[in-house]
């Protein structure tokens, strides 16, 4: 008789370990049905089935008869007692989809980089020797130029989780309620990403003060957006007038022998209560301009096209009031293609573990007889059947020249 495996039951697993494994692997698809596997498997007639439930039996027995052993590793996995809903007697029973993803975000605004071990990695820059050329006098020396070189550091971390169930949850489980587990944790891993990306520009009291600062020319003042609309400005909130101010100065950026720094297209990060806003602004036909040809005051505007949806993407981020508990819901951020040029981050990933890895504990028990337990015959001591997924990655804030911060309220 051919005996089920673990790649039978969860084919995800050798995928997500093949060195071809991406993103697309681990999010896609709504999971295996667990449960009915089992009980496909598990026939009343099965001698297999019968075996199973006396082993479930005899892990009752030891924690009646007092095993404190078997007690204490029967509370480590989810029995059906801590679903209190889902087993409940009820005849007509429907199991409601999960909550709608949002996308991956975060790499339209941060370079992805690669790492080889949990050592700190070293991004270097080099500057100068770019300067506009001096004139050289007949029978003069040439000028010499300075170089200058500059470093970034950070390493990355182990994160995961585990998910144990009793034997039992999945034999009782009619409705498949489980069978999205590899989903469920590849959503957290997402979301992990996402978190960690933005609380490195965002923190708790609005935009990151060490990398958006006056000194760093890249924090967006009332008095930038005076200078682009007049003085009935006073505040940075999101509008045709700072978004045009946010663009000037960024644009006013140099590097470090005076030269403009060219930007070709930026990505503007807004938070879920500035999304209509934005797109109001990024949607619009036509802008009324005052400068160039009109008056603060409304009149002689000139009528052009928005030339800003096609410069900026829209980036939304719902992360944003959960990091920044201050300002999460005024601020918003300018960054450049980080693809070109020098990018404002990196977030970075151990080779050969660039995805979300998931692993199903190996049963340490053997049948009477030699033959191999099936992984969903759960451990020897408890007969839970554990799920662990684990994710290294790492990040760091680079060059705050290809970035701008608003923090929407009055001051700057």
């Amino acid at each position: 008789m051919m005996r089920t495996t673990v790649l039978d039951v969860l084919p995800e697993v050798a995928s997500w370990r093949a060195s071809e494994a991406s993103t697309d692997t681990i999010y896609a698809g709504e999971g295996t049905s667990l449960s009915a596997r089992v009980r496909r498997a598990g026939r009343t007639g099965n001698p297999a089935y019968r075996q199973n439930l006396l082993e479930a039996a005899e892990l009752y027995g030891r924690v009646i008869q007092g095993s404190k052993r078997a007690a204490l590793d029967f509370q480590e996995a989810m029995t059906t007692s801590d679903f209190q809903y889902l087993f409940g007697d009820v005849l007509d029973r429907q199991i409601l989809a999960n909550y709608q993803q949002m996308p991956v975000q975060w790499d339209q605004i941060a370079r992805r980089g690669r790492v080889r071990d949990f050592r700190t990695v070293k991004r270097f820059t080099i500057d100068g020797g770019e300067a506009i050329l001096d004139e050289v006098k007949q029978q003069s020396e040439y000028p010499a130029a300075a170089l200058t070189d500059g470093k970034y550091e950070y390493g990355v971390k182990k994160f995961g989780r585990r998910i144990p169930l009793a034997w039992e949850v999945l034999i009782n489980d009619d409705l498949d309620a489980f069978a999205d587990i590899p989903t469920r944790l590849g959503n957290a891993a997402r979301r992990s990403e996402e978190k960690f990306a933005t609380s490195l520009y965002a923190s708790s009291t609005g935009p990151n003060s060490t990398f958006f600062s006056s000194g760093n020319k890249n924090l967006l003042a009332v008095a930038d957006v005076q200078a682009a609309g007049g003085t009935g400005f006073t505040t940075t909130a999101l509008n045709t007038t700072s978004l045009q101010a946010a663009f000037t100065k960024l644009a006013a950026q140099v590097d470090t022998d005076g030269a403009p720094i060219y930007i070709d297209a930026v990505h503007l990060v807004v938070p879920p209560a500035l999304e209509v806003v934005a797109r109001n602004i990024l949607n619009a036909s036509e802008i009324l301009a005052a400068s160039g040809g009109g008056d603060n005051t409304g009149n002689d505007q000139l009528r052009v096209a928005n030339w800003m949806r096609n410069r900026v993407t829209l980036v939304v981020n719902p992360w944003l009031p959960i990091v920044d508990t201050t300002s999460g819901n005024t601020a918003w951020y300018l960054f450049a293609n980080p693809s070109t040029g020098r990018p404002a981050m990196e977030v970075g990933f151990l080779i050969g573990h660039e995805t979300p890895e998931l692993f199903q504990k190996h049963p340490n028990a053997t049948r009477v007889g030699g033959a191999a337990v099936d992984p969903m015959d759960g451990d020897f001591d408890t007969d839970s059947i554990e799920w662990k997924l684990r994710h290294v990655y790492g990040g760091v804030l680079m060059d705050p020249k290809s970035g701008l911060a608003a923090n929407g309220t009055a001051s700057p």
